[in-house]
């Protein structure tokens, strides 16, 4: 699920950057540095949105360096269990799928998949394919999954989904 989301960002810069330019540059760095990371805690960033606050940045004496605390907004994604998704076949093997939901990577088990479908390997690309429908699921493939849980690092989420209900599996 999408979250629009207040956060504060230390971004420290050496005094060769103090220019004119500066606040820019410090939004150009705080986009670097928080576009597409994750925290465990929060999801995905996703995207800053907007920029609060700039403080006029406080001085490291042992370093010489100052210190700019950045109060931003940013669109932020975090997967929750029983969320339906829709997601991109990244890769297919004997154990289950792996599909790209945005920046997550979700991992669906052939325990997951319905039983009509079965792994073909002599397939090129290898897939799985129904025997009742001419569906196949193979690299690229658009599907519809439920996430049925997820495990949370400190900077990366892993999920399990499934495809094994009603109006879920490939789609077109």
């Amino acid at each position: 699920m999408f979250f629009a989301k207040d956060l504060t960002e230390v971004l420290t810069l050496h005094p060769s950057y103090f220019t004119p330019s500066l606040p820019a540059y410090l939004k150009l760095l705080l986009h670097q540095k928080v576009e597409g990371t994750c925290s465990g805690r929060l999801g995905y960033i996703i995207a800053v949105i907007e920029i609060k606050d700039e403080n006029m940045g406080r001085g490291k004496v042992v370093e010489g360096q100052a210190e700019f605390a950045i109060t931003y907004k940013a669109i932020v994604y975090r997967p929750f269990r029983g969320e339906v998704v829709d997601g991109v076949v990244a890769s297919v093997n004997k154990m289950g799928i792996f599909a790209d939901v945005g920046p997550l990577t979700c991992f669906i088990s052939t325990h997951l998949i319905p039983a009509d479908f079965s792994f073909d390997p002599n397939a090129n690309p290898p897939c799985f394919a129904s025997t009742e429908d001419t569906l196949k699921i193979e690299k690229g493939t658009k599907i519809r999954l439920k996430i049925v849980g997820t495990r949370v690092d400190a900077t990366e989420i892993f999920a399990i989904g499934t495809i094994k209900e009603d109006y879920l599996g490939p789609l077109g």
